[in-house]
């Protein structure tokens, strides 16, 4: 079993459509250690995150954040140790509809 530790995904969220931000290939399970949503708009939005087992269709039980503030100009960090395993998916959505929100993902693949 190999690990590989790296960025998982990167998204410009510009709308509050939840978006994709990574699914975990087959044969691989996955930690994602840290989630950073860096605010760029002088305004305060907020975020929403969701890991969906299997890609399942989105539903309340899938939120892990939701609605969560991030001030004008200023960021959060989630530090989390999330185990996701083969096509689970991790989901990023903003509440504006202008929002100028940056989400970094960080973490680890396992080889299995």
């Amino acid at each position: 079993m190999a690990s590989s530790y790296k960025i998982l995904g990167q998204l410009d969220l510009t709308s509050s459509t939840l978006t994709d931000l990574y699914t975990v290939p087959s044969g691989t399970e996955t930690v994602i250690s840290t989630i950073i949503i860096a605010n760029r708009a002088g305004v305060a939005d907020t975020f929403r995150l969701a890991m969906r087992d299997g890609g399942e269709a989105i539903s309340d039980k899938h939120y892990l954040a939701y609605d969560v503030p991030v001030a004008a100009n200023d960021s959060t960090t989630l530090t989390l140790g999330v185990a996701m395993q083969a096509t689970d998916v991790l989901s990023v959505g903003a509440a504006g509809t202008a929002s100028e929100l940056s989400v970094n993902a960080f973490g680890a693949e396992v080889t299995v």
